[in-house]
């Protein structure tokens, strides 16, 4: 007789969803990371999971309904549903919590930054494995982007009060990350083949002032708690590793000047996301924002006379309280000036909880959105025309797609285009039939039209 081989039984699964911002991005990838050291199964799906996790955001209404659904669709599929994130810590018309108000069934909510308490509600209702298979996640842990770039948080919350924002009141004020615990998580993405590095937070600008810059050790060396000092740290790691750093987020104090020394000798990529916002004083004032538009647009050509080939993204609101046709038309003419090469801009649309419900003069929705179209017009033409003089350059273009090592050709980006909002370099079919490419590895592409947000390219 013969003894029955032991069955080792399947490790639970967890369905996950993460929405937002890539600031919820890396909070996710903080949770699957954990769920996957204890052992754990991870899913995208709902049907088949023990338990479904998911991650809101809160920021605008459409982003509201979006998670509430999702919620929803997950109790519908699933039945056993935690929530996590922004929407996690937003209350509804009655002071309560707005999750747990419109998804009574939810089995927990918690608000963003919350892997341990996600982590213990997932115990509660299903325990964890008896051996963690600690083997089975990677030294970078668990990420959602692709294997060649990635999202590197600095910090979480922010100091301001915009006052169209709720953001710190669901992820509180500014808290910085010690320089040597960032500087050590960017080394071990490089290491594991990460050729781009996205730094995020809420306010990149501001890394270290609840610290007062204080001295960490990075390598066995100071390192003060500062975006600049930290700036030439990743320059140095990503020089080693022949990548890519990009930052977002970037309030447009005067320190950033310092970055552009750096930006016109390749250390950091020359980009910069500046959420500028508007260019009105009055509206500025409104909004509570840091800086007026004459400021800005002496900042923005002192930063290109120190770097030429600097890129620009911002983001707008047109159409917030009390804005004047005049105000306006100043925001448009803005536009023109600042040469922004990258905009997005929303109509101003009042989020529960903001200061800024509460002020006059509340624009009718067609006006906002009629405005908003107007703006993006303006911003599409300078878009264009600046695309426009790349024609005929030669970049160095980092490959996202590739089909058949892109004998067919394929589609990269620029330094000049972040993944997902930017626009993106299409590759053609090389000439040389024994010329390929690799996602994930640099190559380099003649420009030869632009169409649209994009451009269009030939590898040489």
């Amino acid at each position: 007789m013969t003894d029955s081989p032991t069955r080792v039984p399947a490790a639970p699964k967890i369905g996950f969803v993460s929405l937002g911002c890539p600031k919820a991005l890396t909070d996710s990838e903080l949770i699957l990371t954990q769920l996957r050291a204890e052992g754990y199964e991870t899913s995208r799906t709902f049907a088949g999971a023990d338990l479904v996790i998911v991650n809101t955001c809160g920021f605008i209404d459409d982003a509201v309904k979006e998670s509430l659904d999702t919620i929803g669709e997950a109790l519908a599929e699933n039945g056993k549903v935690v929530v996590t994130g922004c929407l996690g810590a937003k209350a509804g018309s009655d002071g309560a919590n707005l999750v747990r108000q419109m998804h009574p069934s939810v089995l927990a909510v918690t608000g963003p930054h919350a892997t341990q308490e996600v982590m213990d509600a997932v115990h509660v209702h299903v325990p964890k494995p008896h051996d963690p298979f600690v083997d089975l996640v990677p030294p970078q842990g668990v990420k959602l982007t692709p294997k060649h770039y990635a999202y590197l948080k600095i910090s979480e919350g922010c100091n301001h009060r915009c006052t169209f924002c709720i953001i710190p009141s669901m992820r509180g004020d500014l808290v910085s990350r010690p320089v040597g615990e960032v500087l050590a998580e960017a080394q071990r993405l490089f290491e594991s083949g990460v050729k781009e590095l996205l730094v995020i937070s809420q306010d990149t600008s501001a890394y270290g002032v609840d610290l007062k810059y204080r001295t960490g050790f990075w390598d066995g060396k100071p390192v003060r708690t500062r975006m600049t000092e930290l700036c030439e740290q990743l320059a140095a790691l990503a020089e080693r590793h022949g990548a890519w750093v990009r930052l977002h987020y970037v309030y447009p104090y005067p320190h950033v000047d310092e970055i552009l020394p750096l930006m016109a000798r390749g250390g950091v990529l020359p980009y910069l996301d500046v959420p500028f916002q508007h260019s009105h004083p009055e509206v500025l004032r409104r909004m509570k924002r840091p800086a007026s538009g004459e400021k800005n647009l002496e900042r923005l050509q002192r930063w290109r006379e120190a770097c030429p080939e600097l890129v620009v993204r911002s983001t707008f609101i047109a159409g917030f309280p009390g804005e004047t046709e005049a105000e306006f038309e100043h925001l448009l003419d803005f536009m023109r000036e600042a040469q922004i090469d990258r905009a997005g801009c929303f109509a101003y649309s009042p989020v529960e909880g903001a200061a800024a419900n509460a002020l006059p003069d509340m624009l009718p929705p067609e006006l906002r959105e009629e405005r908003r179209a107007r703006f993006m017009a303006v911003a599409e033409q300078v878009s264009a025309d600046r695309l426009r003089r790349r024609v005929g350059a030669t970049m160095q273009v980092l490959v996202d797609h590739a089909p058949a090592l892109g004998r067919q050709g394929g589609v990269g980006r620029s330094y000049a285009d972040a993944p997902e909002i930017d626009g993106r370099v299409r590759l053609l079919a090389p000439e040389k039939a024994s010329r390929t490419l690799k996602v994930g590895e640099f190559t380099r592409a003649r420009i030869v039209a632009a169409e649209g947000h994009d451009l269009v390219a030939l590898p040489v």
